[in-house]
């Protein structure tokens, strides 16, 4: 049974950082894709970032602030963010690559349970 566990989550000021980890059991990371999704209160789940076997993609309202990372000793995935303003606001998960389109939900076969990212003006 595969376990995707998010932590790291909290209040946060404008232009603070954070680091996310997506412990991952049932499933060897280094053999997997694994992507970063947020979802703010009445928004559609965002696609963030996927890894790659030539280096991450990043959506463009990411992209230069956030970064991906795995520790394949750990089976966890983290998801480095920086420069956070209010609009990063949301629910972070961490999911598992079926197939289709890597920047699209539904491509993805297993889900963490989320953790809230806040960031305060």
């Amino acid at each position: 049974q595969v376990q995707m566990t998010e932590t790291g989550g909290g209040l946060v000021q404008v232009g603070d950082s954070l680091r996310l980890a997506c412990a991952v059991s049932g499933r060897t990371l280094s053999r997997n894709r694994m992507a970063w999704f947020r979802q703010a209160p009445g928004k559609e789940r965002e696609f963030l970032a996927v890894t790659n076997w030539n280096g991450p993609t990043y959506s463009d309202s990411v992209k230069g602030r956030f970064m991906v990372s795995e520790d394949f000793d750990k089976n966890t995935a983290y998801l480095q963010m920086s420069s956070l303003q209010p609009e990063d606001t949301a629910v972070y998960y961490c999911a598992f690559y079926k197939s289709g389109d890597p920047q699209a939900k539904q491509s993805y076969a297993y889900w963490g349970q989320g953790t809230q990212v806040t960031v305060s003006s």
